[in-house]
């Protein structure tokens, strides 16, 4: 990739769903690093405490990443206070309950795009014309999910569909910027390694009232600790993977200029292989037993 960014010191680095998770492991990751961070997201209180917890450079920007006028004030904000943007971490996500395609509903659809994939979309939007304009190396970061972006799980058709459209995306935004030969990098983040303790196994609490779900869910949700405790019960252990571990890798990434950043990135390479070899022969690609620990779980 031409013109990746190499050294974070004093470089302006904007992260959506950055109040907690993943989001908050790349602020701390930024700031260890020298890095002006912006965080985005829709809660407001959690967002306060987290800017208070990294302290330093770290300001933070309500945003609701499916209004596109939310997105466009959060890069006029950030553009007004430091007058560039060096990285942008599209990175907020939600989930709707597990369920068969036929028993998902409108509104679970509507939900988890209206996040995954306009929120995607519309920071691109709001934030790619000024990176241009301005000149400047710069790095774009969009997270998806193995579970989509290399091999679905069939009971999360709706949270698989909607990463999966963020790999399309990413990937047509990667080669249209090389082919301009702009500064600007691309990196498609697949976060992996175990269970991931993040919102986004309680992202309910922030859907919206006008897209509840249309009837009650089927199962009910389930924390990271939840799933931890009903594994050791039966003898088994979870491997929980440190987030910072993730936001680590994903700076080693941006500085290498790799287009897919993953601790998992050649079990993918083989898995995706193998969906290729099952594609050719005319078979459904998914392959069943390709999703690790939640395939015990």
């Amino acid at each position: 990739m031409s013109g990746h960014v190499t050294d974070f010191a004093g470089r302006v680095v904007v992260i959506t769903g950055g109040a907690s998770g993943i989001g908050r492991a790349l602020g701390e990751a930024f700031v260890r690093a020298g890095s002006h961070v912006v965080l985005a997201d829709v809660e407001k209180a959690r967002l306060e405490e987290t800017v208070h917890d990294l302290g330093g450079t770290v300001t933070g920007v309500v945003t609701d990443v499916t209004d596109p006028d939310s997105v466009e004030h959060l890069a006029e904000e950030v553009y007004r206070r430091h007058g560039a943007v060096h990285v942008l971490v599209n990175n907020a996500g939600v989930g709707a309950p597990s369920a068969d395609v036929w028993d998902t509903t409108p509104n679970d659809w509507r939900w988890v795009h209206s996040v995954n994939v306009f929120g995607v979309a519309h920071g691109v939007q709001a934030f790619l014309p000024r990176m241009l304009a301005g000149g400047q190396p710069g790095h774009v970061v969009n997270t998806s999910s193995g579970d989509g972006a290399v091999n679905p799980l069939p009971g999360a058709s709706v949270y698989a569909a909607s990463k999966a459209a963020v790999s399309t995306l990413t990937e047509c935004l990667a080669v249209q910027l090389a082919g301009r030969g702009a500064p600007i990098g691309v990196s498609l983040f697949l976060p992996a390694g175990g269970l991931l303790d993040t919102g986004l196994w309680t992202a309910e609490r922030n859907r919206p009232a006008g897209l509840a779900r249309e009837r009650p869910r089927s199962t009910p949700s389930i924390t990271v600790a939840q799933l931890v405790e009903a594994a050791a019960a039966a003898g088994r252990e979870l491997p929980v993977q440190p987030l910072d571990e993730l936001a680590a890798t994903v700076l080693d990434g941006i500085r290498e200029g790799a287009y897919c950043i993953s601790v998992e990135r050649e079990d993918a390479a083989r898995t995706l292989h193998e969906r290729a070899d099952r594609f050719g022969r005319g078979e459904v690609p998914t392959i069943p037993s390709g999703h690790g620990i939640l395939d015990r779980s």
